[in-house]
């Protein structure tokens, strides 16, 4: 691997100083572009004056973004630049902001290693990264798999988790596919991934077409052994708990509790995904969309529910596993949501959250991430990121004894670690609900379809 992977200085790297290398490298790599942008505009469109066109002015700017010893092969904009650029592509042409940026992804996979040195320390990740940093993708594909084969899904999939969000940018901007070339740039510079997922860079237009459900929902009556098994303590381990006992086949729990204070709010208890597709807006369809948008098939069908047991004005608190929480984020996020309720707290437990943000700046955000769940990244950021949360989220992230995924994803595994592994995380958690914990009224539930 590079200097930049390996270390600072010659002893074990300091993560803080990684960090602040990985963040500097970004704002270069986002400089670079921004000038490379501005100088294939003016050598490739009609932005120079008309009586230089032709001249030493053109030919030194082609240069400039095309020499391995200057910008690289920098062309980007439209027109002839956009055509430029899929030209680098497709030939694997270097650009010195990719370089930057892909510099950059190495040094935060290389902090991520501090904390879990089997990224590294493993011979097989070994191979995959370097295949990687040699652009042999397909090759780097090939060794995955066989990965998957020897280790299985499980513990290929956690052992990756730390900074698989990183790892699928670094491909993404060194691959041959140019579709998923946004995508590696927001990861690599800090951003959130909104346009297009990194792996195809299938856009985010794509999925919101795909996934139009208007969202529907029905008042139903549960099982007595259900209502009879769900928690009422009113702890963040036992609404968690909740979210398991109910499942993930469409339905949706609603926990009146009059609090300490006399006051009646509501707690609202979202599962996560079900399966590939069906009738629930909780398929991968449906996980896929509402990471990059906000308003989904699942938060409008939510959004009905709520208007038969939440009255106007109501406080609330959004807890969501998985899915759940990401749709509890998109509910925080939309002002009209918000116009209806007071949203007080969002509890997102391995959820790709950290990239959105609540309409309502009183609103509180708790993201629970275990760092062998891969989940939680797919939004690009890691829970070992270099970039800071806001000052309303409050990030709690361990590593217990699983190391296998999706075992360390599920919300019994959540629920546990809550219960045994974390207590700093639950008691924090359980002091911002202490509102929420009193005298509960019967649960509500509702079915949840996509149309």
């Amino acid at each position: 691997m590079t200097d930049a992977m390996t270390a600072v200085t010659g002893h074990e790297p300091d993560v803080d100083s990684l960090h602040e290398m990985c963040r500097l490298l970004a704002e270069a790599a986002d400089g670079v572009g921004e000038a490379s942008r501005y100088a294939s505009e003016l050598a490739l469109g009609s932005r120079l004056p008309f009586g230089v066109r032709g001249g030493p002015a053109r030919r030194t700017l082609l240069r400039a973004i095309t020499d391995p010893k200057g910008l690289g092969w920098a062309a980007r904009g439209r027109g002839l630049a956009r055509a430029g650029r899929l030209v680098g592509v497709f030939t694997s042409r270097e650009s010195l902001a990719v370089s930057l940026a892909v510099t950059g992804l190495k040094a935060r996979i290389r902090a991520a290693a501090v904390h879990h040195p089997e990224l590294l320390g493993d011979p097989d990740t070994a191979k995959v990264l370097r295949a990687i940093e040699e652009d042999r993708q397909r090759e780097a594909v090939r060794v995955f798999r066989a990965i998957l084969g020897r280790k299985g899904a499980e513990r290929t999939f956690a052992l990756l988790a730390p900074a698989f969000a990183d790892i699928l940018a670094w491909n993404a901007l060194t691959d041959e596919n140019p579709l998923n070339d946004g995508a590696g740039w927001e990861v690599a510079t800090g951003r959130t991934l909104t346009g297009a997922e990194p792996v195809l860079g299938v856009g985010a237009r794509v999925w919101a077409f795909l996934d139009r459900g208007p969202g529907r929902a029905e008042p139903v009556i549960p099982a007595p052994a259900l209502a009879d098994r769900l928690d009422t303590t009113g702890t963040i381990a036992g609404y968690v708990r909740n979210i398991d006992t109910v499942g993930t086949d469409g339905t949706l729990l609603v926990q009146p509790v009059t609090g300490p204070d006399g006051i009646r709010r509501y707690v609202v208890q979202l599962a996560g995904m079900s399966g590939l597709r069906g009738e629930s807006p909780q398929d991968l369809l449906g996980a896929v969309h509402a990471v990059a948008r906000p308003s989904t098939p699942y938060s409008r069908a939510v959004c009905k529910a709520l208007r038969h047991v939440v009255p106007s004005g109501a406080q609330v608190a959004l807890v969501g596993h998985s899915l759940g929480g990401i749709t509890a984020m998109n509910l925080a996020a939309d002002p009209d949501f918000c116009a209806v309720y007071r949203v007080t707290h969002v509890v997102a437990i391995g959820s790709p959250v950290d990239g959105k943000r609540p309409a309502d700046p009183r609103t509180r955000v708790c993201s629970l991430v275990n760092e062998h769940d891969v989940v939680p990244s797919l939004e690009g950021r890691s829970s070992v990121s270099p970039y800071p949360l806001p000052e309303q989220f409050t990030e709690f992230t361990w590593t217990d004894d699983t190391h296998a995924f999706p075992l360390c994803h599920a919300a019994e595994r959540y629920a546990h670690n809550l219960e045994h592994d974390v207590p700093d995380a639950r008691a924090h958690v359980d002091a911002e609900l202490a509102p929420y914990r009193g005298r509960v009224g019967a649960a509500r539930f509702f079915r949840l379809y996509d149309r």
